[in-house]
């Protein structure tokens, strides 16, 4: 008989956007109790602990001195991430942090120091390359469906957040950009599925300097742009294959597939990695059509509805490492997929990698 897992209590640190997508996907996992909800405006935390009925709330300062908290679930914006990660480790907690690990390779090997030091554990989003459509296409690969992978593509297109999101500021500002706000999603998978990363070669670049928000209800009119707004790169694996990705705020409209494997035996297409699920198409030499490949594990949610946006398995992921089990995404998965996009988003020299990772483990060999 299996042992039933822990119970961990929760502390949410941040209620922006993505605070109610972590609290109704976590909601699936009966052991993980949210206890407290804390943000800079203790106002805006009161809130959203009423919206879901979690019974305390406050600060930043109120959540680190809470003992009772197991795990701090870090959803500030991206410049924030270092120092927050860091304030909760030293005050005992386990930590999952919303992507990127931290906004710079710098600041990113402070925090992996600090949670050494801590003896606490520290995962990172994105936890999409856990779903059903990335560990499909992982098990795709390791029964040798293609042959021996040779390339690879991926291509990110703008989400047209100005049109959407109330105030995406912080998508043109330090730690965001198409790179560092989309790109982990898709290096994470690429890691997950080939391995880590040897070396990067790219080039990046800022489209339009201003950007006009149409979202109904936005708090900000126009942007002025920070950070590069498109970039390409070529990947070279330690496995030997190559990769090829565009990432770009620039690209409005286009045809390009979000990802493909090519191997010596056949072509393995994605869908985003941005979601958990979708079908993973098979089309072998010689085949007249493509195949879906069946899903090799359970599908977080509902494909095409807004269960897909929802978030939490990779907090779920962090609390089985707590007791033991396999620690996927974890800080040095995340530290290497950070160093990749930085890479990414450089002058555009070759660069080679310094950090390497272990390629987790499937879920579908539970």
């Amino acid at each position: 008989m299996a042992t039933p897992p822990q119970h961990h209590r929760i502390g949410i640190l941040g209620c922006g956007n993505i605070f109610d997508r972590y609290v109704t996907g976590m909601a699936r996992y009966p052991e993980l109790e949210i206890v407290r909800v804390a943000d800079v405006d203790a106002a805006r935390a009161e809130q959203a602990a009423g919206r879901h009925g979690i019974p305390a709330w406050g600060n930043d300062d109120d959540l680190y001195a809470d003992d009772s908290v197991d795990i701090v679930v870090n959803l500030t914006p991206p410049a924030y991430h270092a120092t927050t990660i860091i304030r909760a480790l030293d005050s005992g907690h386990h930590v999952y942090v919303e992507k990127p690990i931290a906004t710079t390779v710098a600041d990113a090997r402070k925090v992996l120091a600090a949670a050494d030091a801590s003896g606490r554990l520290l995962g990172s989003a994105p936890d999409t390359f856990l779903g059903s459509a990335c560990q499909t296409a992982r098990k795709a690969l390791d029964d040798g469906l293609i042959g021996e992978p040779v390339g690879v593509s991926a291509f990110i297109r703008h989400s047209r957040a100005e049109t959407w999101h109330p105030d995406p500021r912080f998508l043109f500002q330090a730690g965001g950009g198409p790179v560092l706000d989309m790109g982990p999603y898709y290096i994470a998978a690429l890691v997950n599925l080939l391995g880590p990363v040897r070396s990067v070669a790219g080039a990046a670049r800022i489209g339009a300097p201003t950007r006009t928000v149409t979202a109904p209800d936005r708090a900000v009119d126009l942007i002025d742009v920070e950070v590069a707004t498109h970039a390409s790169a070529v990947l070279g694996f330690d496995s030997g294959v190559v990769g090829t990705t565009l990432m770009s705020f620039d690209v409005w409209d286009t045809d390009l597939p979000e990802m493909e494997i090519y191997g010596t035996a056949g072509t393995l297409s994605l869908p985003a990695p941005h979601h958990f699920d979708g079908d993973v198409r098979v089309k072998r030499h010689g085949d007249a059509d493509w195949s879906v490949f069946p899903p090799v594990v359970e599908l977080f949610g509902a494909v095409g509805t807004k269960e897909q946006a929802r978030r939490g398995l990779g907090v779920r992921d962090l609390a089985d490492a707590i007791e033991g089990g396999p620690h996927r995404a974890n800080a040095a998965f995340a530290f290497h997929v950070l160093e990749v996009l930085s890479a990414i988003d450089g002058p555009g020299q070759g660069t080679r990698m310094e950090s390497t990772c272990e390629r987790p483990a499937g879920r579908f060999e539970e």
